[in-house]
């Protein structure tokens, strides 16, 4: 389950809103996401999970809705979407009996999906081309994702060393592992101003330090409150997807 670990949840660190939960919990409850922000009654994220799920979750409380993650079929150290974040839970296997798949995700309206012991998704992932950021196999956790049972670790970007990032999640229920991490040189924004359109490679030059961008700059610039959150999210798609390490 990849997401961002130094953004802010009402006002309070989402690691340390974590670790008073004791739980990873849907956009439904935090009303905060790495994608859209269409959880609530009669919105895509809503309609999305009332077609797959057939109404199961229509009237549920918000604490009961699944969570997501995505199926780390090609073992990459920085988690299997990193579109949504430099670091991830790693879950334990025991999760994959109350885990669904689809392919593609969500919001494509997939029409393919499967169970642990029933899934041929992993073979149409790897049958298609696909931008690095939009291959992954989308799942679905139904249940409490409790961080003391059912997370394995909690691995992070090593550019949150030494930070309150950190320092937090130290205080969480799992273990913690790092990372080789994310690294954008300047010059590779300013080759490929196509990528998310040459306004986000000039903001991603500017948050850059010493010729070199990293998910804390992005999660400083995050939490400044100067910048518009949908930029930054394309800042973070150029870093994700030109300065992953290779594993």
């Amino acid at each position: 389950m990849n997401f961002h670990p130094d953004r802010l949840v009402g006002g309070e660190p989402i690691l340390r809103r974590m670790a008073r939960d004791g739980a990873y919990l849907s956009q439904f409850v935090t009303g905060t996401s790495n994608g859209g922000l269409t959880a609530h009654p009669g919105g895509e994220r809503w309609r999305w999970e009332s077609r797959m799920f057939g109404a199961a979750y229509d009237a549920a409380p918000a604490q009961q809705r699944p969570v997501y993650g995505a199926l780390n079929h090609l073992r990459r150290s920085t988690g299997a979407a990193p579109r949504f974040g430099s670091a991830h839970f790693r879950l334990v296997p025991e999760v994959l009996a109350r885990t669904t798949f689809c392919y593609p995700d969500s919001s494509a309206l997939p029409t393919a999906f499967g169970v642990a012991d029933r899934c041929d998704l992993v073979r149409r992932a790897l049958a298609e081309e696909r931008p690095a950021l939009d291959g992954h196999v989308e799942a679905h956790i139904h249940g409490r994702v409790s961080l003391a049972r059912d997370v394995a670790a909690l691995v992070l970007d090593p550019s949150h060393l030494g930070t309150p990032v950190a320092e937090a999640a130290a205080a969480l229920p799992c273990p913690v592992e790092w990372h080789s991490g994310f690294r954008l040189p300047v010059e590779v924004l300013d080759e490929n101003p196509e990528f998310r359109g040459p306004e986000i490679a000039a903001l991603g030059r500017r948050l850059a330090e010493d010729g070199l961008l990293d998910p804390r700059m992005i999660g400083d610039a995050a939490r400044s409150g100067r910048h518009d959150p949908q930029e930054l999210k394309k800042v973070w798609h150029y870093l994700a997807h030109f300065g992953a390490p290779e594993r």
